[in-house]
């Protein structure tokens, strides 16, 4: 293998590729260094083709080891753990979306990609690199792969578009975008924005495609230089008899089930009139084909979805007519619950269509947040959206294994939907965990996630900036007639040319979400969707609010309750108490979690609203510190001849003078009073060095009058 290096300078930093040095026996490796992050990505193709499959075995794999920031992983057994990490698993998917679309039509070579990160500087992303890595191992390799593809990410500071922000800078990014794109056109987007308007995330889109371009650059000249021959592919051989046949035996009743506007009911007619056609052409070619009829009947399986496709796009491009009977840009019934679930924190039941969702959401403490351990260290996460898609959401059997990729994939988009318009940590110091159930799905179950979500939180009382909702957009283009499809169904989904996700407010983008399966989008294209998600999202925002317009004003009375106080720091002691014993004696009798900073700053977590009123009143009556003026009732701890000192609130002593005892002369001081009595007492003053007087006379001259 044939070294080679190319170099550029990008978002003034150096990105490096290099292959022919590193793991030489798998098909294609390379080496992507950018600043001192180091990622290697190789791509290895199976000998053979995969026999009778109709999709393509793309494997992609993501692994960050801990040794590339000089750590030790702290997992039992010291090292990386098998499962990948969200992180890792998300990496896996930005990279697999824009790559699948790629291969060259008839391959079925079984083909696997593994990145690892080798060295991280906690600056430049590395999974961007393996995106990129990725794309070039495949270019260098015998791989019939159809790019070169680059992804960038895209920050906005101050007004500004920034490549590839570091992520110092991106603390103070309002837009947070990777884009993947060919020559020709963006072929994929993920990520969020602060409510940006849909003009500001368009062109940052296009400021990225315009972006990654030296990237392409730089992998042609890698290729030219050191790639190797491409296997050749031969397409599938159509027997275009057969296909004929089967269209004349279907066309007339695929015509009726492509109008079934129920999901199950379309998909029984379906199954239907495929055993119908098999059965027939089963008898018609049985002894033509011999030994070949089930690969005969297969292929004519084959053929049946792609004449259901033809017809479905046709309608729509033509006729201006979806399965379902709607226009183009029109959003599905909608119905909205919340409070559905009586000992959640909060709760909704949002469906549309024939989607459903049942999404809760939970209040918890610090203590609750989730520790993840990375190569930027040891984080904890406040804000967790758990998105499960179980199989009879869909009429289906199957194992239940855990979240897959696509759950991850999905929580996390709506989770960063969300996440952009919850309170901050110091106005609403809660964890909090959303989770969604997926109970029906025909269509986006990821949106309605969002939609959902928004609704249990405002009814559990989280003070959200504002409400969000989330629409999937479709794509069907045949020749020039394009057809922009909003709230598309699931069969849209399957046979179109696009999948744009995107949620926000009514003031603008939170996050969105884009695939597409042909070559690229235009400009003009990009704009009309934005536009017509737009307007979907705000349609769906008004019929959230007739469930519920705002956030409760409070969390429920059976919710846990946070908040927080400040007390003088001198008072810390007295709340601990030796030993600890104060503060064990709180959290012990009320079962609550308490947290004391050096600065004063006290936070409770009590387990009802009850409960932390009398913990509040509690920590406040030991923390109290005088007033002058007000009136305390309190303990004599020592008498003197001049006076007595008196214990007003715990820790606080004030004098009352042998003068301010009766309004006649006190000969004795013990006259009055005796260590042990209790007296109500006034403060009369507070000097500057913090001591008390008091008055009992001055309370009796009130009495009297």
């Amino acid at each position: 293998m044939m070294e080679k290096k190319v170099s550029i300078e990008l978002a003034g930093r150096k990105l490096t590729i290099e292959t022919g040095r590193l793991a030489k026996q798998a098909g294609g490796s390379v080496l992507v260094t950018y600043g001192q992050s180091v990622v290697l990505v190789t791509a290895t193709a199976a000998r053979e083709p995969k026999e009778n499959i109709d999709f393509l075995p793309l494997t992609i794999e993501y692994q960050e080891r801990f040794y590339a920031v000089g750590r030790i992983p702290g997992s039992f057994f010291r090292r990386e753990i098998g499962r990948p990490t969200e992180n890792e698993t998300l990496a896996c998917r930005i990279i697999d979306r824009p790559l699948r679309p790629l291969f060259a039509q008839g391959y079925q070579h079984e083909t696997q990609i593994i990145a690892t990160v080798l060295s991280a500087d906690q600056e430049n992303d590395p999974d961007l690199m393996a995106m990129l890595g990725a794309s070039a191992a495949l270019s260098v390799s015998q791989v019939p792969f159809l790019g070169p593809i680059a992804g960038v990410r895209v920050g906005m500071i101050d007004g500004q578009y920034v490549l590839n922000p570091s992520q110092e800078q991106r603390k103070n990014s309002r837009l947070d975008l990777i884009v993947a794109g060919s020559e020709k056109a963006v072929v994929m987007v993920e990520g969020g924005a602060d409510s940006l308007s849909e003009e500001e995330v368009k062109n940052g889109i296009f400021f990225a495609h315009e972006s990654l371009q030296p990237l392409l650059a730089m992998q042609k000249e890698l290729q030219a230089a050191a790639g190797k021959p491409k296997l050749e592919v031969k397409p599938r051989q159509v027997d275009e008899a057969l296909r004929q046949r089967v269209q004349e035996l279907a066309a007339t009743e695929m015509a009726q089930v492509i109008t079934t506007v129920d999901k199950q009911q379309r998909g029984e007619a379906s199954a239907m009139l495929e055993e119908k056609v098999l059965a027939a052409l089963e008898g018609e070619l049985a002894e033509a084909a011999g030994e070949q009829l089930p690969v005969k009947l297969q292929e004519a399986k084959g053929l049946l979805k792609e004449l259901k496709k033809k017809m479905i796009r046709e309608r729509i491009t033509k006729e201006r007519i979806r399965i379902d009977n709607r226009r183009l840009d029109e959003v599905r019934n909608i119905t909205n619950e919340v409070g559905v679930l009586p000992r959640v924190h909060g709760s909704s039941l949002f469906t549309r269509g024939e989607t459903q969702v049942l999404v809760s959401a939970t209040l918890g403490s610090g203590e609750d947040e989730q520790r993840i351990e990375s190569l930027s260290g040891m984080s904890f996460k406040p804000f967790m959206l758990h998105y499960n898609f179980p199989p009879y959401c869909v009429g289906e059997v199957r194992f239940l294994r855990g979240p897959s990729r696509r759950d991850i994939g999905h929580g996390a988009l709506a989770e960063r939907a969300v996440q952009a318009v919850l309170p901050d940590a110091e106005s609403f110091p809660y964890t909090i965990r959303v989770v969604s159930e997926v109970l029906e799905s025909n269509g986006s179950s990821s949106m309605a996630t969002v939609c959902g979500a928004s609704l249990s939180l405002m009814d559990a009382g989280v003070p959200m900036k504002k409400p969000v909702s989330g629409i999937a957009m479709g794509l069907i283009k045949e020749g020039d007639d394009i057809a922009i499809l909003s709230d598309i169904l699931g069969d849209e989904d399957h046979l179109g040319d696009m999948d744009f996700k995107v949620a926000g407010t009514e003031d603008g983008i939170t996050a969105l979400q884009m695939d597409i399966k042909l070559e690229g989008v235009s400009r003009e294209i990009m704009s009309a969707a934005l536009n017509q998600a737009r307007e979907g999202r705000l349609h769906i925002l008004g019929k959230m609010k007739e469930a519920i317009a705002a956030p409760r004003s409070d969390v429920p009375a059976h919710a846990p309750k946070m908040f927080s106080i400040t007390i003088n720091p001198d008072k810390i002691r007295d709340l601990i108490g030796p030993g600890g014993k104060v503060i064990k004696a709180i959290t012990t009798e009320y079962g609550i979690k308490m947290d004391v900073s050096d600065d004063g700053k006290v936070k409770i977590f009590a387990p009802t609203g009850e409960i932390a009123e009398k913990v509040k009143e509690e920590v406040l009556s030991i923390t109290a510190e005088a007033e002058v003026g007000k009136v305390y009732k309190g303990v004599v701890q020592k008498v003197m001849d001049f006076g007595a000192f008196v214990q007003i609130l715990p820790g606080t002593d004030g004098l009352v003078h042998i003068s301010e005892l009766e309004h006649h002369r006190v000969n004795k001081v013990t006259d009055v009073l005796n260590e042990g009595d209790e007296v109500m007492v006034k403060v009369l003053e507070i000097d500057p060095r913090g001591k008390i007087r008091l008055s009992r006379k001055a309370l009796l001259n009130e009495d009297k009058s």
